[in-house]
């Protein structure tokens, strides 16, 4: 579909509301994704490295206690 203007691409055809209104959502709900995705990952890999430490903590005290 070609549009004589600019103003014509966004109305698209009286449609432009939902159109938009549906992409807009659209970009909103991945970017939410993303976001969480980033968040859970540094969360999960701030666990996983106080885990390590914490088994670190033990083995050490662990060595100490049987010398």
């Amino acid at each position: 579909m070609q549009f004589d203007s600019f103003t014509d691409f966004i109305a698209m055809g009286g449609y432009g509301f939902y159109v938009w209104l549906s992409f807009s959502s659209c970009a909103l709900i991945l970017l939410g994704i993303l976001f969480s995705t980033r968040n859970d990952t540094k969360r999960i890999l701030s666990a996983v490295e106080q885990q390590i430490a914490r088994e670190e903590r033990i083995r050490k005290a662990k060595k100490e206690v049987s010398q």
